[in-house]
């Protein structure tokens, strides 16, 4: 299937610098990287050779704290074609390292088809076995260790180029795949998108409960669906293509006809409240509450209602990928979920050691809890990662920062029906 929208790590332009979180005389300063949302959608972060990260401008999580900065690795990882790539030849993906040998590639299609692949004996290179396939969306998952067994670790991604005189169309469902209630369908095309009536006729959201599910367009290439409020736990839901005949923009034609299914799964939304600093969890109605920290005053936390768009057992924050210096450098942040797509996430922090979480906000924007090096499956951002999924609903309330954009990310909840 050619539609595929990925959400690797990205950054949006004029963005808020991420931090680390510190503990200095007494005082919790918990990392984030923070976005600067102006209203607008913003540009996926090209990946970095040396740190590909997961850090936002505004809101995620910049690392860094306790006693001691955790040591990052020399290992640096080169992923060709960059983070973001599009009309990218199918013949040209390669994995690299310098100072370090390849531990692990991972490559899979926009439906978690893997390519396969053989690192080489040095440990120096990875290639696909065959060309990949047109028009498709790929996901570049590498990890790296240096002499010293310090873990370097990239993700990104790319789409592969589209015949002449088509427009390549990508979302981000999987066939089959099980979703929160708050799951948006986002739907990208290589082009500008000129007839966008002829489009949305062309494109049909189907739930097996009759709920209505209508189209947003936040720009000439990009479209997003959702019904009016969160979808219910078990709706069958279709997306359902018929765009070959359709022509998107003078002589320029659609890529697809296909039904896409997926599955409406439990319940699940969280509130995480500033001034509180306490996360309230709403499973199936039955409610849990959480201790976490989030963003400082001076570097608050988006307000807003986000999606869990991806999940990370372990990822690479680096602050140079938000145009900062060397503030942090963490390879291995534990239990990552992505809220926007300039990198807020709710995720694991196991490298603080001051005054416990729930206490007070020192983050630059994203929501942390407690875990573990490595993480660990019983910790309190361990248990949370374990019952989430791509879709669920996080809500920030009392925060000192504005609304999250509609665009960045999955935050289309934050317009009304009647503007929808």
């Amino acid at each position: 299937m050619k539609t595929g929208k990925t959400v690797g790590a990205a950054i949006r332009t004029g963005g808020r610098r991420g931090a680390m979180a510190l503990v200095m005389g007494g005082v919790l300063m918990l990392t984030a990287a923070c976005n600067d949302d102006k209203g607008g959608s913003s540009a996926d972060a090209a990946a970095s050779t040396t740190a590909p990260a997961s850090a936002d401008v505004n809101g995620t999580a910049a690392p860094g704290g306790g006693d001691t900065a955790p040591k990052a690795s020399v290992a640096v990882l080169a992923v060709e074609p960059k983070d973001g790539a599009q009309d990218v030849a199918p013949n040209a993906l390669q994995v690299s390292v310098s100072k370090g040998k390849l531990t692990a590639v991972e490559v899979t299609d926009k439906n978690g088809k893997p390519v396969q692949g053989t690192i080489t004996p040095d440990g120096a290179g990875w290639k696909p076995a065959a060309a990949l396939a047109v028009g498709m969306t790929y996901k570049v998952n590498a990890q790296a260790k240096d002499d010293a067994g310090l873990v370097a670790a990239s993700t990104t991604s790319f789409t592969t180029l589209t015949p002449e005189k088509k427009v390549s169309t990508n979302d981000n469902i999987a066939d089959g795949a099980t979703y929160g209630v708050g799951m948006i369908v986002s739907v990208d095309f290589s082009k500008d998108v000129k007839n966008k009536d002829a489009v949305l006729k062309g494109i049909t959201v189907e739930a097996s409960d009759g709920t209505v599910v209508k189209g947003h367009w936040f720009d000439s290439r990009r479209v997003d669906f959702r019904p009016e409020q969160y979808w219910k736990p078990g709706t069958k839901v279709t997306v359902k293509y018929r765009l070959k005949s359709v022509e998107v923009a003078p002589g320029v034609y659609g890529d697809v006809d296909k039904d896409e299914p997926f599955t409406i799964g439990r319940s699940m939304i969280s509130t995480a409240d500033a001034k509180t600093h306490k996360m309230t969890v709403e499973r199936d109605g039955k409610s849990t509450v959480l201790p976490v920290t989030m963003g400082a005053d001076a570097t608050p936390s988006w307000n807003g209602t986000m999606v869990v768009m991806s999940k990370e057992k372990v990822t690479h924050m680096d602050s140079r990928t938000v145009g900062l210096g060397g503030e942090y450098n963490i390879p291995d942040v534990p239990h990552a979920m992505r809220l926007t797509t300039t990198g807020t996430f709710v995720h694991g922090n196991y490298w603080y050691k001051g005054m416990p979480f729930g206490n007070l906000n020192g983050s630059h924007g994203c929501i942390s809890m407690a875990d573990l090096q490595g993480g660990s499956d019983s910790s309190v951002a361990g248990k949370f990662y374990n019952d989430s999924m791509v879709g669920d609903v996080v809500k920030v309330v009392n925060s000192k920062e504005k609304t999250v954009s509609p665009s960045n990310g999955l935050g289309g909840w934050n317009i009304t029906w009647a503007n929808w």
